[in-house]
């Protein structure tokens, strides 16, 4: 698996108890561009093994969307249990929380590889502590297999011993460390999730705040969150004017000399950052053309 995929829209990743029959049958309805069948925090001790059993069954139950399922974190008692059912089902990827090192990576693509779990089966790494922070690169550079990394900002801002407060002055430093990692490895990165759910103006702050920061997403606990999220990581129309705009203006110039947009001077960096945008906002259109 290469790090040069097919770009896949990762606006909005929601959190869905795979406990929950309900939510599960809810979660093929909603317009997330991926799903996150939890295993792991949202799911009671005693109904770990029923949540297996129905995130499992339910991979295929949900169309379009990237569908992701988060297992129970490394020397629990259901770890060894979640992993084995989660390869044998075969899921878009498999998310492990708490992961703090580039050799923790290897030996979790050694167990997918073990348990026969298919090529298209992708490794999503949760970094959530001080000491992943301060490893991402290498958590990121880790193996081709790893395509996400996933920011858990609740976990992380105990471990810092901080708060939550409204701009994460606190989170900043981890949140950019973070960024780097994913950047330098070439692999995508999502945000993480926004607590208050009645809290939409909070929410969308946060949302633009890791847009500008320059996270692929942001990680979700409510369906009431998808719309908000799906908007604030989608470029806007006026992004999407401006890029053909720089496009047209460089293949006019010829791909070289001096070209100018809007009296502005245009080179190779600003082609590129114009084609990414368009071909996010070509394949956002194919993903809401398929639901």
């Amino acid at each position: 698996m290469s790090h040069e995929e097919t770009f896949r829209p990762r606006r909005s990743v929601l959190y869905m108890p795979a406990s929950n029959e309900r939510a599960l049958a809810k979660a093929a309805t909603l317009p997330c561009d991926g799903l996150i069948l939890d295993l792991e925090d949202a799911v009671a001790p005693d109904a770990k093994e029923v949540a297996r059993e129905q995130a499992c069954a339910a991979v295929g139950n949900f169309g379009r969307r990237e569908v992701t399922i988060r297992v129970n974190g490394i020397g629990t008692p259901w770890h060894d249990d979640d992993f084995a059912a989660v390869c044998a089902a075969g899921p878009d990827a498999l998310a492990v929380p708490k992961v703090d090192s580039a050799q923790t990576v290897r030996e979790l693509v050694a167990a997918m590889e073990r348990h026969g779990a298919p090529e298209k089966t992708a490794l999503w790494a949760m970094v959530e502590t001080p000491k992943a922070m301060l490893r991402c690169e290498e958590i990121a550079s880790a193996s081709d297999r790893l395509t996400v990394l996933v920011m858990g900002t609740n976990d992380l801002v105990k471990e810092l011993f901080a708060e939550h407060v409204p701009g994460r002055e606190p989170l900043l430093a981890g949140l950019g460390m973070a960024l780097l990692g994913a950047r330098a490895a070439g692999v995508a990165i999502l945000d993480g999730v926004y607590n208050d759910v009645k809290n939409t103006e909070g929410f969308l702050a946060e949302c633009e705040q890791g847009r500008r920061m320059g996270f692929d997403g942001k990680t979700l606990i409510h369906p009431g969150q998808v719309e908000g999220a799906n908007q604030a990581f989608a470029p806007s129309e006026k992004a999407i004017e401006d890029a053909r705009g720089v496009l047209d203006a460089w293949e006019a110039g010829g791909g070289g000399g001096v070209v100018t947009y809007n009296g502005r001077l245009i080179e190779q960096l600003h082609v590129d950052s114009a084609q990414r945008i368009l071909t996010m906002h070509e394949a956002i259109l194919a993903l809401e053309a398929d639901a």
